[in-house]
C-alpha cells in the first residue's frame, strides 16, 4: 500500500520550454468527471506546437476547461495534437516523497507493472506456503520459523538498495516467501505447544492482535518516513529483534512425538510441568514402542496425501476454496482502498484498527460458540456490507468507508475463526502441511486481488460483487464441515471426524458411532493425557 503507492501525476513540462503562464496551465488536457476537473495522467498537447503558439502570442481558447483569459488571439485546444509524456512525469508529493512507482515510473505504458509487482509478492507467499509446510513437518517448526524471519529481514534490507524494477520485484517475491512461512509456522508451533483455552487465546486473539497492532503502526511509520527505501530499511528491525528468542522458544512436542523423538518431547513436557508447578507422571509415553512403526509411517505424508487419502480429500478441497474466497476478499478490500476518498494513511489505519475488535469478537466466539456457526455468522455480515457498498459508493463516501470497515470486520473475524477451525480439523501428522496448503490457496486469492480492481473498467461495482459472492460460497461450503468445538485435537488421520451431508448448522448432529471410530480413538490414550498436561 505504501511502497507501491501511485500518487496523482501528469506529464512533466521542462523548465526551459519557454511557455507563457497561460500555456503552462493549459498544456495538460483535462475533462470534467463527477463534477471535478481531472487532468490527464498520460498525455499532453504537442510541446513543439504549443511552444510555437506561445511564441506567436496565441492564448488558449475559453472553450477548453483549462483555458485562461489572454490578450492575444485564441486557439481552440480540443483541436490540437496530443503526445505522450516524452519528458517523464511530475508526481504529487502531498502524501509521498518517493515510492517505487514514482522512482521507476510504473505508470501509463508501464502501468501493468504495478499489479504484477504485487502479484510477485503474493506468489512468493504461495511458494512459501507450498515449501515451508513440508519442510516444517520434516525438519521441525522452530528452525523453519526462525529461518523465515531471518529471510524476511534480509530481503527487506536488500529491497532498500534495489537498482531497478526487475530487481525490486525479485526481492519482493522473496519477502513474500518469508512473510507467510513465518506466520503459518508460528501459528502451528503455538497451537501445538499450548493446550485447551490457552491455545485458543494464543491462536484466536494474542497472535492476531499483535499482527493488527503492527499494521496500525505501519501507516504512522509510513507517514513519518515517506521515502520507500528508508521505509524498507525500518521494516528489517523487528525481524532482527526476534533472533535472540531462539533460546526461549521450544520445539513442538507433538511434532517430536510424530517423529519418534520421545525423549526430547518428554524433556520439554517435564520442563513445562516444572515451570507450571504441575507434577508430571512418571511415565508419559507408555505405548511409544507399540506406536513407533505407525508414527514412522506418518512421517511420509506430503501435500499430495491431502488429496490421496479419501478421508482428507473432500475436507481439503472445501477448505482450499474457503481460504481462497477469504484471501481474495481480504486483500481486495485493501487494494480497493485506493479508490476511497480521504487521506490514505488515515484510511489504512482505520482499516487496520478494525482488526482489533474483529479478532476480539472471534476470540470470544471461539471460547463459547461452535466453529461453524461462528464462521458463517461473521462472513455473512461481511458479505452483506460488501453488497451494500453498491448503493453508497458514489454519493456517500463516509458511509461507504463505514461499510468497508464492517466488511473488513466480518471477513477478518471469519478468517480468524477459520484459522482455528482448520487447525482443529487436521491431525498432527499433516497439520503444518495442511495449514500451509490452505494458506497457499489464500495466497492464490490474494494474487488475484490486485487485478480485482481492474474489473471496475467493465462495471464500477463488479469488484465488490465478486468479493461478496465468493464470501457467500465459503459460507455454503462450511455447512459440509464437521464440528470441532470441545473435541479432542486429532493426532492421526484415523482420529479425524468425517465430513457431513448438507444440513443446517443448528440441526447438525455428531456422526454416528460405527465401531470403527471408537476403535481408532483408543490408539493413543497416553498422548491425550499428555495434551492435558
Amino acid at each position: 500500500m505504501f511502497l507501491l503507492a501511485s500518487p496523482p501525476h501528469h506529464c512533466h513540462i521542462p523548465i526551459h520550454s519557454n511557455l507563457s503562464q497561460d500555456w503552462i496551465q493549459a498544456i495538460i488536457p483535462g475533462q470534467m468527471e463527477a463534477g471535478q476537473l481531472e487532468l490527464s495522467s498520460c498525455s499532453r498537447y504537442d510541446l513543439e506546437l504549443v511552444q510555437n503558439l506561445s511564441a506567436g502570442g496565441y492564448t488558449p481558447s475559453l472553450g477548453h476547461n483549462l483555458s485562461v483569459l489572454g490578450s492575444g488571439p485564441e486557439i481552440l485546444l480540443s483541436g490540437l495534437k496530443q503526445e505522450s509524456c516524452k519528458d517523464g512525469w511530475t508526481y504529487s508529493t502531498e502524501y509521498y516523497e518517493s515510492t517505487v512507482v514514482t522512482e521507476f515510473n510504473l505508470v501509463c505504458g508501464d502501468l501493468w507493472k504495478q499489479p504484477l509487482t504485487s502479484l510477485a509478492y503474493f506468489l512468493g507467499g504461495l511458494s512459501g506456503c507450498l515449501v515451508s509446510g513440508q519442510i516444517s513437518d520434516r525438519f521441525g517448526r522452530k528452525p523453519v520459523l526462525f529461518g523465515a524471519i531471518a529471510m524476511l529481514s534480509v530481503f527487506s534490507s536488500a529491497l532498500a538498495f534495489a537498482p531497478s524494477w526487475p530487481f525490486f520485484t525479485l526481492l519482493f517475491y522473496m519477502m513474500g516467501v518469508g512473510q507467510i512461512a513465518s506466520y503459518v509456522t508460528l501459528f502451528v508451533l503455538g497451537s501445538e505447544i499450548l493446550v485447551g483455552s490457552t491455545r485458543v487465546l494464543f491462536s484466536g486473539l494474542s497472535l492476531p492482535i499483535v499482527y493488527a497492532f503492527s499494521m496500525m503502526l505501519l501507516p504512522g511509520t509510513a507517514y513519518l518516513v515517506r521515502n520507500w527505501r528508508h521505509l524498507s530499511l525500518i521494516m528489517t528491525v523487528p525481524g532482527l529483534a526476534c533472533m535472540p528468542l531462539w533460546m526461549l522458544i521450544p520445539e513442538s512436542p507433538r511434532w517430536l512425538v510424530s517423529c519418534c523423538r520421545f525423549q526430547e518431547a518428554e524433556m520439554i513436557l517435564r520442563s513445562a510441568a516444572l515451570k507450571n508447578q504441575v507434577e508430571a507422571p512418571q511415565v508419559i509415553f507408555v505405548t511409544a514402542k507399540v506406536e513407533k512403526e505407525e508414527i514412522q509411517e506418518a512421517e511420509s505424508y506430503s501435500l499430495l496425501d491431502l488429496l490421496r487419502a479419501k478421508k482428507l480429500r473432500c475436507l481439503t478441497l472445501m477448505l482450499w476454496l474457503m481460504w481462497f474466497s477469504l484471501g481474495i476478499s481480504y486483500f481486495g478490500l485493501s487494494f480497493n482502498l485506493s479508490s476511497l476518498y480521504g487521506n490514505p494513511f488515515l484510511n489504512y489505519f482505520l482499516l487496520s484498527a478494525v482488526e482489533l475488535p474483529a479478532y476480539f469478537a472471534s476470540f470470544l466466539a471461539a471460547r463459547s460458540l461452535p466453529r461453524r456457526q461462528t464462521y458463517m455468522g461473521f462472513v455473512l455480515l461481511g458479505a452483506l456490507a460488501l453488497f451494500l457498498i453498491q448503493i453508497t459508493l458514489q454519493s456517500y463516501p463516509s458511509l461507504t468507508l463505514a461499510l468497508v470497515l464492517i466488511g473488513k470486520f466480518g471477513i477478518l473475524a471469519g478468517s480468524a475463526s477459520l484459522y482455528i477451525f482448520t487447525g482443529e480439523l487436521f491431525p498432527t501428522v499433516v497439520r503444518n502441511t495442511a495449514m500451509s496448503s490452505c494458506a497457499m490457496f489464500s495466497r492464490v486469492g490474494s494474487s488475484v486481488s490486485p487485478y480485482l480492481v481492474q474489473l471496475a473498467v467493465f462495471y464500477q461495482f463488479l469488484p465488490w460483487i465478486v468479493m461478496g459472492a465468493l464470501s457467500l460460497l465459503g459460507v455454503l461450503l462450511c455447512f459440509l464441515l464437521p464440528e470441532t468445538f470441545k473435541q479432542p485435537l486429532p493426532d492421526t488421520i484415523q482420529q479425524m471426524a468425517a465430513t457431513q451431508r448438507l444440513r443446517l448448522p443448528w440441526t447438525s448432529a455428531p456422526p454416528k458411532d460405527d465401531g470403527k471410530l471408537t476403535k481408532d480413538q483408543t490408539i493413543a490414550p497416553e498422548i491425550i493425557c499428555t495434551t492435558h498436561l
